[in-house]
C-alpha cells in the first residue's frame, strides 16, 4: 500500500479503540484531519511472477479469458489450462481483476494498474537492495556491464530533462 499526493500539513488522530469482545469488532472514533492538500490512497497488492505473467496479458488486452490467456503465454511458460485458472483465481482472490460472466465462462478484466504495480516493485526493490536511492542501482548495473551504451545514452537524456526542468511523464 502506498499513499500519494500531497503529504498533510496537518493531521491529528485521536482513536477510541475498544474491542467488543462479545462482538468482535474495532470502534474507530474521534478521527479528525486536517490536510492543505488531499491525500490519494493507492492500494496495490502482492502478486507473484507467474501471477504477473498473467497480468501482463490482461494489461495487453484490457481483458481475456482464460482460454486466451492460456493461449497467449501456456506454451511459451510451460503450462497446462489449470494453471493458468488457478493463477486468475488466486488474482480473483487478490482483488487484482474481476471476472464478467460470459455464458459458460469468465472474461478477467484487471483492476490492478500496470503503473501502480510497477511503481510499487520498482521502490521496494530500491528499498530492500539499494536503501532507497537510484543513483547506487546505476553503479552496480553498470560495474556489472549491464548498461548497454543505449543505456548510457538514455540516462543522459533524462538527466538533462532533469537539469532543465523538462518532464518525460
Amino acid at each position: 500500500m502506498s499513499w500519494r499526493s500531497g503529504q498533510p500539513t496537518e493531521c491529528t488522530v485521536n482513536l477510541n479503540r475498544q474491542l467488543n469482545a462479545s462482538r468482535r469488532h474495532l470502534d474507530l472514533t474521534n478521527y479528525a484531519c486536517n490536510l492543505q492538500t488531499p491525500i490519494t490512497r493507492v492500494i496495490t497488492v502482492q502478486i507473484s511472477e507467474a501471477e504477473s505473467r498473467v497480468m501482463s496479458v490482461l494489461w495487453e488486452s484490457g481483458a481475456a479469458t482464460a482460454d486466451e490467456v492460456f493461449q497467449a503465454i501456456g506454451a511459451q511458460e510451460g503450462w497446462q489450462e489449470p494453471t493458468v485458472k488457478t493463477l486468475l483465481n488466486r488474482l480473483l482472490g487478490k482483488g487484482a481483476v474481476r471476472a464478467e460472466a460470459e455464458g459458460r465462462r469468465y472474461r478477467y478484466h484487471p483492476l490492478l494498474k500496470r503503473e501502480d504495480w510497477v511503481l510499487e516493485e520498482s521502490q521496494g526493490l530500491l528499498g530492500r537492495l539499494f536503501n532507497g536511492r537510484v543513483a547506487p542501482m546505476v553503479a552496480y548495473f553498470s560495474k556489472h556491464g549491464q548498461l548497454s551504451g543505449r543505456d548510457v545514452a538514455e540516462l543522459k537524456r533524462l538527466i538533462d530533462q532533469l537539469e532543465s526542468g523538462e518532464r518525460d511523464d
